[in-house]
């Protein structure tokens, strides 16, 4: 056989070699045997054939490894194993920033409600006879403390405690001393 066809064929089997390396993980061996494999085609086709010829399959090589890797690149996310490692691309139902529970919940920004649980800082609320999971912004509210919706953060509702209204308790020590109905006690005993 030739030497010219022998230099062709290392340098055909490097150039495979380069393309099965990004597909089957080998640690770098099937990497390492392909420069081998395309430096001795170079190699001998500078040794046997001259310069003319050794130049000829140096650029045959520079050219044809950045495009074979670049075909096997392009075509491994289509290969079970490029699945697997790869993520996927989402499909335009997942990157929709609206849907109808969030159109919902945006809803309720500016409206009050009421603590169902205690809220350290998470916890739930209910607005409008709906029980929603919310958040409070920075400070514990307690159980039954009204609360009035200032955000909707991904499908939790942000709330801040409302002090406008005082809320009804049957604790009659907390109320305040106006709501007792007592008048004249500002006055000395007589």
């Amino acid at each position: 056989m030739d030497p010219l066809a022998w230099s062709a064929l290392l340098l055909f089997l490097g150039l495979l070699l380069v393309v099965v390396e990004v597909f089957v993980p080998s640690g770098g061996i099937l990497g390492l045997l392909s420069i081998v494999l395309l430096l001795a085609g170079i190699g001998s086709a500078f040794w046997y054939h001259g310069i003319e010829t050794g130049f000829v399959f140096l650029a045959i090589t520079a050219v044809m490894v950045p495009a074979s890797l670049g075909m096997a690149f392009r075509w491994w996310p289509k290969t079970p194993m490029g699945r697997r490692l790869l993520l996927s691309v989402p499909n335009s139902e997942e990157v929709l920033p609206d849907s109808p529970q969030r159109r919902t919940l945006r809803q309720l920004v500016g409206k009050f409600g009421v603590a169902k649980t205690v809220m350290l800082p998470s916890g739930a609320v209910l607005i409008e006879g709906q029980v929603f999971d919310a958040l409070s912004d920075g400070m514990p509210i307690e159980e039954g403390q009204r609360v009035r919706v200032i955000e909707v953060r991904g499908n939790r509702v942000l709330v801040r405690p409302d002090d406008s209204v005082p809320a009804k308790t049957d604790d009659i020590l907390s109320q305040p001393i106006e709501s007792l109905g007592l008048d004249g006690l500002d006055e000395p005993l007589a």
